[in-house]
């Protein structure tokens, strides 16, 4: 879409309020788009995995595959789990390994580019690793993230990966605030309730249970087993403020915001565990940086995905290969589509189709394998894996999956700011549909404010952001939501991509933006729902140790980075011994 006709789409829509379809536009604005000749003003939309996804579950037989490729170790999703079991093979020295990469290479950390920007499509920091996050403490050091003193209590950090000033602010009240709970604005009573919040969950961060362990670790595999901790898994967040008496408005804004952010639901329907999880599993210092801090790149996680990729090239080249394997890529483009034991090997069907979406007759390929690992997610290997034959059991144990818009603006020049706190990295709106935006350019070391950005705004589509359906009701299934992400139009989509930006610029923010990009997830991540650490089959895949292994975040029900990179170095090691 070139400037002029995205403009145009934006004036012509303003004075509904919202950018929609043409059936929903006001008379005025219909007669400006038809007076300019404008036929389809709305942005480029990808929906990665969404048809390979239904070709999956909608396939009846799949054609004889015309290829066979013969490896030691096959890993079936090119995600942050498949790629840390890939990066975890190749320091144990075993080359002979193949990755098929899925429908998105990078998975929930997959990039864009607007020509030299580059911009997330998914997850977009990693906080500072806790002492038990070693895994994670490996991989930065190898990528050279962590400079100096990987193991210790502060490690010193790559000054460019970490966070700078402003970080973070919230649009309270027609103004900017400094970080996204707004004590100074608001009675000290309350004020005094965000204070207490905090210095409670400072206090769980130390907390241990009867077995010696945190209460809270990250990866969740550490955390304690006391059933006086895991009782919190029995409500929800927002259950246990109450007990705990935190009745603050503008907490329980902010907690509901923390639980959509990371687990794409609100703290009425997420797990009090996951909640407080989320506060105090992060307990991270380093040498250079303040407490809190994160870790972040223009193009959000995809940096660590490239700089694991190239640990992974630089590894392989340094040896020879095992096996007959000579100079083999250990990537391949493709989707497992059934994978089976088969005497003392695992043979696995793949799926590739022309042009990298699932549109045509794919080319199908067998790979046969001496071991799997299964890293993509639990709704798809359901699909493709035996799964009933490891005690999983796809409609009790599946865990609920939440849908994500995530989008991204290209602005030549930066629009006018509200009072306040000038922009930050991460900007969010008080109360919002969405979960506010972050600006690639933030971590760029420059004198002067650069030409041109990328916002990418974050939209989870859970109860409180859910559209409105045509009979006027909003959804409040998830899967409902997916259906109608499935027919929604660009225009439509562009409504709730645009919901704080809107909010924070209103029709100022048109007079700088020229190109958009719309990633539809709809199964984003796992929501960790009251009872989600009773899950006995999730349970049974983290113990599952033969020919087929799983790695996917979905084994611990949170969708995030340490945890997907623990499930698939994990299955690794398994391996390697």
């Amino acid at each position: 879409m070139d400037r002029r006709r995205f403009l145009i789409a934006a004036a012509g829509t303003a004075g509904t309020g919202l950018l929609a379809g043409c059936d929903r536009l006001g008379d005025e604005a219909r007669r400006f788009l038809a007076g300019v000749g404008l036929r389809e003003p709305w942005p480029a939309v990808l929906r990665p995995g969404m048809a390979e996804g239904h070709a999956l579950r909608d396939a009846a037989s799949w054609p004889a595959p015309q290829d066979e490729i013969v490896t030691e170790v096959a890993i079936l999703g090119g995600g942050v789990a498949g790629l840390s079991a890939a990066w975890q093979l190749a320091r144990a020295g075993l080359r002979d390994f193949l990755l098929v990469e899925g429908p998105e290479f990078g998975g929930n950390a997959a990039a864009g580019r607007f020509g030299e920007l580059g911009f997330p499509r998914g997850a977009h920091y990693l906080p500072l690793p806790s002492l038990e996050s070693a895994h994670i403490r490996e991989m930065l050091a190898d990528t050279g993230v962590i400079a100096r003193d990987p193991f210790g209590a502060r490690p010193e950090f790559d000054e460019r990966a970490l966070v700078h000033a402003p970080d973070e602010r919230l649009l309270f009240d027609g103004k900017w605030h400094d970080g996204l709970l707004p004590s100074e604005a608001v009675a000290g009573a309350e004020a005094a309730q965000h204070a207490r919040f905090l210095a409670r969950m400072a206090q769980l961060k130390d907390a241990r249970g009867g077995d010696g362990r945190k209460a809270f670790a990250i990866p969740l595999a550490l955390a304690s087993q006391d059933p006086a901790w895991t009782a919190l898994d029995r409500q929800s967040m927002r259950q246990w403020m109450a007990a705990e008496g935190f009745t603050s408005p503008t907490l329980h804004a902010y907690v509901d915001y923390c639980c959509r952010d990371d687990y794409g639901a609100g703290h009425d329907a997420i797990s009090a565990w996951a909640g407080v999880y989320y506060f105090a599993s992060r307990a991270g210092h380093a040498a250079n940086a303040a407490d809190g801090a994160v870790l972040t790149w223009p193009d959000g996680l995809h940096t660590l995905v490239a700089r694991l990729a190239a640990r992974i090239d630089a590894r392989r080249a340094g040896g020879t290969p095992t096996g007959k394997t000579g100079t083999r890529p250990w990537r391949q483009p493709g989707m497992a589509v059934q994978v089976r034991e088969h005497g003392r090997e695992v043979r696995v069907l793949c799926a590739q189709w022309p042009g990298g979406t699932a549109a045509g007759a794919p080319r199908l390929f067998r790979i046969r394998a001496r071991r799997v690992i299964c890293a993509m997610p639990l709704h798809v290997a359901a699909h493709v894996a035996p799964l009933a034959a490891f005690g999983f059991d796809p409609a009790r144990h599946l865990p609920p999956s939440a849908p994500w818009l995530v989008s991204s603006f290209r602005l030549r020049g930066f629009p006018d700011e509200r009072p306040g706190v000038p922009l930050a990295w991460d900007n969010v709106v008080h109360g919002g549909r969405g979960l506010g935006y972050v600006v690639s350019t933030h971590q760029l070391i420059r004198q002067a404010m650069p030409a041109d950005t990328v916002f990418t705004a974050y939209c989870p589509l859970d109860a409180a952001a859910a559209p409105d359906m045509a009979a006027g009701t909003a959804p409040r299934a998830p899967a409902d939501t997916r259906r109608w992400l499935a027919a929604a139009t660009p225009a439509e989509l562009m409504d709730y991509a645009t919901t704080d930006l809107r909010a924070a610029y209103g029709r100022a923010f048109w007079r700088h933006a020229d190109a958009a990009e719309i990633t539809v997830r709809g199964h984003a991540m796992a929501s960790p729902r009251p009872g989600f650490l009773a899950n006995a089959g999730a349970a049974a895949l983290r113990d599952a140790d033969g020919r087929i292994l799983f790695a996917h975040a979905d084994l611990s029900g949170l969708s995030v980075f340490e945890e997907a990179a623990w499930w698939g170095t994990r299955a690794a090691r398994r391996i390697t011994g």
